[in-house]
């Protein structure tokens, strides 16, 4: 067998918590290359954060795969975050440079060896080769996740005028006065959507240090008595290599007593207007698939489907990915 022709075997290392700094860098820069080569990031934001912090506890899992005796490249990696949705959440990335040579199926099966329960992976872009490995160890999707985008010519044929509920104005978030408000109002716009009411004080902190965060695109509804009624929390993404920068509908939410009064359309428009100013050529966002509102909305503004990411789970209770 020539040089060319060998496949390596594959070293996984297990580790909880956050990884020391050097592996922190090296699993950053794996993501990087590979959100380069795909077109899609591997790992999610809240993933990265949570590779961050300090105190990510025993609920962090990091598995990293190597060539066996090439100790000094990573090739994979594989991100377990228990606790979440009552279970726990699993992105997997594989170096553009080291896919199809069986690093992949070593940080699967050393992920299900774990024998943990109420596992579900997520496939940023839903590739092929994500979908086959899904489908060779008996996972299937349970969820999507649309990415829908907005070009800058459907914003100016598409997005009419905000009109924002009498008595209500919008103002930016301010840093140090609107925290406690803010976390409040979320938890009460989505009481239904676990990952998203869930963001504790630390969470949004972590994200307010963000080189991305923003606080004049942070656009918060207020009444005239200072009562905060609905928000609209936008997000630009740098451009990466060839992929230009492009804008976000992060997060729109509006609390339970100002349901019904159009705001969230305000509130999404408002946010698109803001993006719109800064020049860019495209807005995104995310939503589920089985939204069926809130993406008539959403194509109704001119967004169109641009990409999904799935959502797998075993079809067994004993085998849940």
């Amino acid at each position: 067998m020539t040089a060319a022709q060998h496949v390596p075997t594959w070293s996984v290392d297990r580790a909880t918590g956050a990884p020391p700094a050097a592996v922190l860098a090296e699993i950053q820069g794996l993501a990087a290359t590979a959100a380069e080569a795909d077109g899609n990031p591997p790992l999610s934001e809240q993933t990265l954060l949570t590779l961050r912090a300090s105190d990510a506890g025993d609920g962090l899992l990091v598995l990293t795969a190597r060539a066996t005796g090439q100790d000094d490249e990573l090739a994979g990696v594989a991100v377990v975050t228990r606790g979440v949705e009552d279970g726990a959440s699993l992105e997997l990335v594989v170096g553009p440079d080291c896919r199809g040579e069986g690093a992949g199926t070593a940080l699967v099966e050393a992920v299900l060896a774990e024998g943990i329960q109420g596992l579900r992976g997520w496939s940023h872009g839903n590739s092929s080769a994500a979908a086959d490995l899904a489908a060779r160890f008996g996972f299937e999707p349970v969820r999507e996740l649309w990415r829908m985008r907005l070009t800058r010519a459907a914003v100016e044929q598409s997005v009419p005028q905000v009109h924002l509920p009498e008595g209500v104005t919008l103002r930016p978030f301010v840093p140090g006065q609107d925290e406690e408000a803010w976390l409040a109002a979320n938890a009460a716009a989505f009481a239904h959507h676990p990952e998203q009411g869930a963001t504790t004080r630390a969470d949004l902190e972590a994200r307010m240090a963000e080189e991305w965060f923003d606080a004049e695109g942070f656009l918060l509804a207020v009444r005239e008595d200072g009562t905060l009624l609905g928000f609209h929390w936008t997000k630009v993404h740098p451009a990466v290599g060839a992929h230009p920068a492009m804008g976000e509908v992060y997060v729109v939410g509006v609390t339970p007593e100002a349901q019904g009064m159009g705001l969230g359309k305000a509130l999404t428009i408002a946010g698109i207007e803001y993006l719109h100013g800064k020049g860019l050529q495209a807005i995104m966002l995310y939503v589920d698939a089985d939204n069926t509102a809130a993406v008539a909305l959403y194509r109704k503004l001119g967004f169109t489907r641009w990409d999904v990411d799935v959502m797998y789970a075993g079809r067994t209770p004993q085998a849940t990915l």
